[in-house]
């Protein structure tokens, strides 16, 4: 399964993943700067099957109605390796259920 890291997600978050997946970040594609709509779509065309994010705002940009591809954002007190890389077990089950085009939040704790 291909995953995209959005530039806001430290690419140390890929070595939690399973060997299963190809993870690929923003910046190694050459789509650095590029906007969250353009993106989406790009990543689309380009086989990715997600993006994994922290940007908060992206489902209020998008018309969720219409993504052309999965997004998951991931919330955390602060996007630390240390805070996102718990909510992989998440992620991954999220994607092995089969998300299609939608927006999902997996949220971490909020501890200091």
């Amino acid at each position: 399964m291909k995953l995209l890291l959005d530039e806001s997600v430290d690419r140390a978050l890929a070595d939690y993943f399973p060997e299963r997946y190809e993870i690929m970040t923003v910046s190694e594609m050459g789509w650095s700067g590029t906007g969250n709509g353009d993106l989406l779509k790009i990543a689309a065309d380009a086989g990715f099957e997600a993006v994994i994010t922290v940007d908060k705002n992206i489902e209020f940009q998008q018309n969720l109605s219409k993504l052309p591809i999965a997004v998951i954002v991931l919330t955390a007190r602060r996007s630390l390796i240390d805070q996102l890389s718990p909510l992989v077990p998440q992620v991954t089950s999220v994607l092995e259920a089969g998300l299609g085009r939608n927006l999902v939040k997996i949220e971490g704790t909020h501890h200091a």
